[in-house]
């Protein structure tokens, strides 16, 4: 099958997707101890932990074990999870917790060696940071969690770094039979790489939402550039009726992120 990918046992291309207003309803179940609706959050977010392991590609790991590792985040996020307490999304409040169960996975397996008093530090801060973003739904600072542990700012850095996966800038990352390239060809200093991580994955959880007819238009639109009267040819339709689903689509969009 065309774009069939397997991980885990798991064909990817047919992962469930959940709408929101589904999710709502499941939560709700899943707070009253409803096994089967916990089991359809699960099913129905698998693409969620597919898009979080994404940014840990190419560090050696198997990508299988880090599913199921995000697996387990995504399952501590739905339990953990209180619709009437939070007033976010769940994927804002479940990426982190996916991204913190595969950096703790990669940090216990890691070769490097670190005294027991940093990495008792370093569990302490991660710790923090998973019940601050918890709580408060959103990425604590430095600051706040050296104020948090009583350390100082430094302790907090110094711990977080030395658990830190070491790269070579020399390791290479692509070849096609000629020169590889290697990680310092690729290094950029962007502000806000993170939140631009995150808002990649919000936009695409949004996109699978629409139906098929308004994702075709949208990326004729702004990815390839086409105009409103182009995009009616292709698809078959009066520009009017394009000019409608875009507006309605964007809107779609603009409500979920």
């Amino acid at each position: 099958m065309q774009g069939k990918v397997e991980i885990c046992g798991v064909n990817t291309a047919k992962l469930k997707v959940l709408k929101n207003e589904e999710m709502t309803v499941l939560l709700k179940r899943v707070k009253e101890g409803d096994q089967e609706a916990r089991r359809q959050m699960i099913e129905g977010n698998l693409r969620l932990v597919l898009s979080v392991i994404q940014r840990f590609a190419g560090r050696g790991e198997n990508m299988d074990d880090l599913f199921q590792i995000g697996c387990i985040g995504l399952i501590k996020a739905i339990d953990h999870f209180d619709a009437e307490q939070f007033s976010v999304r769940f994927s804002t409040y479940g990426v982190p917790m996916i991204a913190g169960e595969i950096r703790r996975f990669l940090r216990d397996s890691s070769a490097v060696r670190v005294s027991r008093s940093m990495r008792d530090v370093a569990y302490k801060v991660l710790k923090t940071r998973e019940n601050y973003i918890r709580e408060h739904q959103k990425e604590p600072g430095i600051e706040e969690i050296a104020k948090e542990l009583g350390l100082r700012r430094e302790e907090v850095v110094f711990a977080l770094d030395a658990i830190t996966d070491p790269i070579s800038l020399y390791e290479p990352i692509y070849s096609d039979g000629g020169d590889a390239i290697c990680v310092m060809d690729q290094v950029r200093d962007e502000k806000n790489c993170a939140d631009q991580w995150l808002n990649h994955i919000a936009l695409r959880e949004a996109m699978d939402r629409l139906n098929q007819r308004e994702q075709s238009i949208l990326k004729m639109r702004f990815f390839q550039g086409k105009t409103q009267m182009e995009v009616s040819k292709e698809v078959g339709i009066s520009q009017a009726q394009v000019s409608r689903l875009e507006k309605s689509a964007l809107k779609q969009i603009r409500k979920s992120l």
